[in-house]
C-alpha cells in the first residue's frame, strides 16, 4: 500500500500543515513540562543568603542549578559560630576565610570539620549508612528528603543553588550530616557535563586546586565531599590524588558514591592515610519499590559480611518513601542507621 500516493492532491494546505505542526511541537512541549513537575516541582527565584532560616519550598529554576545563573561572587565570611537548631554549621576556627569564600580547615585546638560537622551516631555492630544526594535541585524534592528521611541519613547537598547554605541550615537543623557533592568528570563528559567548576581527569592539579576550593567556598557545616557523577574523574589517581590530600588536610572525609567499579579512591586514599568511605552501588538505578527494596535487603547482606555498608540514593519520591520505611524495621534485624561519618576508615 502507498501511504501518499498523490502528495499534490492529499497533502492540506500550507497554513494548515504548519498549525498542525505547531500544535504537535506545543503538546510534546507540555508533555515534557508535566513531568518534569512531576517528578522536580515549578521554578524558584533566587533567595537571599540567610543561614539559619529553611528556605520556601519552591524549586531552583535549571539554570541555577548549573551555575550559569550562580556568579562566582564569594560567599561572604565567616565572623562568629552559627548554629542550627543544636548542630553547629560555621566556626570561624574551623574556617580559613578566603578570597572565595570560607574555606574548612583543622583548627588550631586539633577539631576537624568531619567531627565537628558529623551527625550523633548510635552504637551497634551492624552499621548501615544512606546518603541522599541531589538536594538543592529541586527545593520541593529537597524539602521532602529533609523532613520524610531518618535523622540519621546523611545527605548530599549541590553546590550551585543560590540558596544552598540554607538547605543545609534546614538539614542541619532536622538531624541530618551533610557532604557537598563537587562536580567530577564522567566517562561521557561533554556529553553527561555536572556543570561549572568540574574537577577533570588528567588536568594540571592547580587547575583542580581552583575548581576544588570554589566548591569547597559555596557554604559551610558539611563534614566530608562526595563526586557528582565523576566515574572517570575516580579512575584516575594522578588526579585523584592532591584532591584526597586536600580534603583530608582540611579535616574532610571524602565518599566514594560507588558509581564505578574501577574507582582507584580506596586504594589512593589508603596510601594516602586519607579518611574515606566507600559506597555500594546505587539503591535507586531502577526508580521503582520493587527495585528499591531488593538493594536495600542486599546492603543489609554486604553490612552482615563486613560490619558495615554505605549505599546512594538520589531524592526521588520513591526512593525516599522506600528508605524511609525500611528504616523503621532496621534496628528489629539487628542493624543501626548512622551517618557515613560513623563509618569512614580513620587516616593511619
Amino acid at each position: 500500500m502507498t501511504l501518499y500516493a498523490d502528495p499534490q492532491a492529499s497533502a492540506p494546505p500550507k497554513g494548515v500543515r504548519t498549525l498542525g505542526l505547531v500544535g504537535a511541537a506545543l503538546l510534546c512541549a507540555l508533555m515534557g513540562t508535566a513531568a518534569t513537575i512531576t517528578l522536580l516541582g515549578g521554578a524558584e527565584q533566587a533567595s537571599v543568603r540567610i543561614p539559619l532560616t529553611p528556605p520556601v519550598a519552591h524549586d531552583q529554576p535549571a539554570s541555577a542549578i548549573r551555575g550559569e545563573a550562580t556568579p562566582d561572587t564569594p560567599t561572604p565570611a565567616v565572623t562568629g559560630i552559627l548554629h542550627a537548631g543544636r548542630a553547629l554549621i560555621a566556626d570561624p576556627a574551623l574556617v580559613e576565610n578566603s578570597p572565595l569564600g570560607p574555606l574548612p580547615r583543622i583548627a588550631d585546638d586539633g577539631r576537624k570539620p568531619m567531627t565537628a560537622y558529623a551527625a550523633p551516631a548510635v552504637s551497634g555492630k551492624l552499621r548501615i549508612a544512606i546518603v541522599v544526594t541531589g538536594l538543592g535541585l529541586s527545593a520541593r524534592a529537597t524539602q521532602a528528603a529533609i523532613t520524610g528521611l531518618p535523622s540519621s541519613v546523611t545527605v548530599g547537598l549541590l553546590p550551585y543553588a543560590s540558596d544552598a547554605p540554607r538547605w543545609l541550615s534546614a538539614a542541619r537543623a532536622a538531624g541530618h550530616e551533610v557532604v557537598l557533592q563537587v562536580p567530577m568528570e564522567p566517562f561521557d563528559f561533554p556529553d553527561s557535563d555536572p556543570g561549572p567548576h568540574t574537577l577533570r581527569a588528567g588536568s594540571m592539579s592547580s587547575a583542580n586546586a581552583e575548581r576544588l576550593n570554589w566548591a569547597l567556598t559555596r557554604f559551610t557545616g558539611y563534614a566530608g565531599v562526595t563526586n557528582l557523577l565523576g566515574d572517570r574523574f575516580l579512575t584516575d589517581s594522578e588526579a585523584l590524588a592532591p584532591v584526597l590530600t586536600t580534603l583530608s588536610r582540611r579535616g574532610l572525609y571524602f565518599y566514594d558514591a560507588g558509581g564505578t567499579s574501577r574507582s582507584v579512591v580506596p586504594s589512593v586514599a589508603g596510601s594516602l592515610g586519607a579518611p574515606f568511605a566507600q559506597g555500594a552501588a546505587s539503591l535507586d538505578t531502577i526508580q521503582s519499590a520493587l527495585e528499591i527494596d531488593r538493594r536495600l535487603a542486599e546492603l543489609e547482606n554486604t553490612a552482615r559480611a563486613n560490619g558495615s555498608a554505605v549505599g546512594t540514593a538520589f531524592l526521588y519520591p520513591v526512593s525516599v518513601e522506600r528508605i524511609a520505611l525500611w528504616a523503621k524495621s532496621l534496628q528489629s534485624r539487628g542493624f543501626v542507621l548512622v551517618p557515613v561519618s560513623a563509618i569512614v576508615s580513620a587516616p593511619q
